[in-house]
């Protein structure tokens, strides 16, 4: 036992302790003075390898770039995914807003912020963004620490970070704005254009028979599972649809709905703007994967060469015939040069295409449009149905249930022919419900008239042939 004269005063501890930590600071100062940035990393990554030996844990490090200079995709898919995992102890978040490519807003961990994911039953994981700054040049480097119990590193490598891979593609998509590409002349030639895809429609919003919706549904949906039997069976991974019908019967609606149901940017081709083959070739490998390809009005949106010189060759000799076909397939679009890359080889440039054709008149179109392989799925755009009538009202009305004037309606829809855009057309005039669906029983009777006059005007010129 010390005695009491042998114990140190409280106004010595403290002076003491003082001159302890005057010494360390300097101390830390004569060594960034005195030692290189490099050689003081490589000190601290020896003592952290020296308490690490004794600790059972492994870290993975994912920066912001791979070894070969380009972006580490494993990097960018910690950030997506990790806006998920916050949880009440995370303190600090980064927050960000991107005007035209993502929807909503970004979050992201900052500096020395950890969150922790439980994978596979209960496996630890826990997550570090780190955001460290060079002395020398004041540059950044980011990257995120994953920590795990190192009985794991098999478990990690070969499924969490492909889930997590999958899960931030997934989200990515969900947040991603679609686009719509166009055509664009400029001085470098014919080439794409964006701006952002806003159209509302959907299936559920769609005025369309309820069987059909679902027809065109469980199609797409079982395209874009079948990648494997795609390439199993050695066929492009594509799908052609042909919609044709009168005038607006919802076509646009219909592609704009396809699209957002997918999460596919939409390629608006216009053929009347493509010269020739050449051209048509680099539009089609400009496209991106995951993308809807639309030719609107195709049968006449553009008069094909092949066809146009079926139609000359009697009147020209062999010679001159051979000569100008020749001159114009090499020169100009044509027929040959679409399907070959609907159905042809050029069809294999890309993954999960859908092609949509769209025409007024099906009759009009060359039979080898038709065919399987080039347009795989046939759908005729009707007139408005009963059941497009109620989703119509629905969406303009805001009529949940029946109305009194549903039955007289669906008698005259039997008999009256009316587009999808003209009944949407009408609504619009009107706010009230009961309004607009008087004016419209009006609007369906006066077309019934009017379609019974015609028919009596053609039975009085029709001639009987005896």
């Amino acid at each position: 036992m010390f005695s009491t004269k042998e114990m140190p005063s409280p106004s010595s501890l403290f002076s003491a302790f003082a001159s302890i930590t005057a010494s360390v600071m300097f101390l830390q100062s004569m060594l960034h003075q005195i030692l290189p940035q490099q050689l003081r990393d490589y000190l601290i990554s020896v003592l952290q390898n020296l308490f690490k030996a004794h600790t059972p844990m492994l870290t993975f490090v994912f920066n912001e770039d791979n070894e070969l200079g380009g972006l580490n995709d494993i990097y960018y898919a910690a950030g997506v995914y990790l806006e998920t995992l916050r949880g009440p102890n995370t303190k600090r978040l980064n927050v960000s807003k991107s005007p035209k490519e993502v929807k909503g807003l970004i979050f992201r961990l900052e500096d020395g912020e950890t969150v922790t994911d439980l994978f596979d039953g209960g496996i630890e994981l826990h997550w570090t963004f780190v955001c460290s700054k060079s002395d020398k040049d004041s540059s950044e480097k980011r990257y995120y620490e994953l920590s795990f119990h190192n009985k794991y590193e098999d478990k990690v490598s070969n499924s969490y970070i492909p889930f997590v891979l999958d899960r931030a593609k997934a989200i990515g998509e969900e947040k991603r704005v679609l686009k719509m590409h166009t055509l664009n002349n400029s001085y470098k030639g014919i080439g794409w254009q964006s701006i952002n895809l806003d159209h509302p429609a959907t299936f559920e919003t769609l005025a369309m028979d309820l069987n059909k919706k679902d027809d065109i549904m469980n199609d797409l949906n079982r395209f874009v599972r079948r990648k494997e039997l795609y390439k199993k069976v050695g066929r492009a991974w594509k799908r052609g649809y042909l919609l044709y019908g009168p005038p607006g019967t919802g076509k646009s609606s219909l592609v704009a709905a396809m699209a957002n149901h997918l999460k596919f940017d939409i390629y608006d081709l216009q053929l009347a703007n493509v010269i020739r083959d050449s051209d048509l070739r680099r539009l089609l490998l400009a496209t991106g994967n995951r993308s809807v390809l639309v030719i609107e009005d195709i049968d006449c949106s553009v008069d094909l060469p092949d066809r146009i010189l079926q139609g000359e060759e009697e009147k020209k000799s062999d010679h001159h015939q051979n000569h100008d076909k020749n001159s114009i397939a090499g020169t100009f679009l044509t027929l040959s040069g679409l399907l070959n890359f609907i159905d042809g080889l050029w069809s294999s440039c890309g993954d999960e295409r859908i092609i949509i054709f769209t025409t007024n008149h099906k009759e009009r179109l060359d039979p080898a449009l038709l065919r399987p392989g080039r347009m795989d799925m046939h759908i005729h755009m009707g007139y408005c149905t009963y059941e497009a009538f109620k989703q119509l009202a629905s969406n303009y009305l805001e009529i949940s249930g029946d109305h009194h004037l549903y039955g007289e309606i669906q008698g005259l829809l039997e008999e009256a022919e009316v587009t999808p855009a003209q009944v949407a057309e009408e609504f619009l005039k009107y706010e009230n419900a009961d309004s607009a669906l008087e004016e419209f029983v009006k609007l369906l009777k006066g077309k019934k008239i009017k379609d019974d006059e015609c028919e009596v005007k053609t039975d009085e010129n029709t001639i009987v042939m005896v």
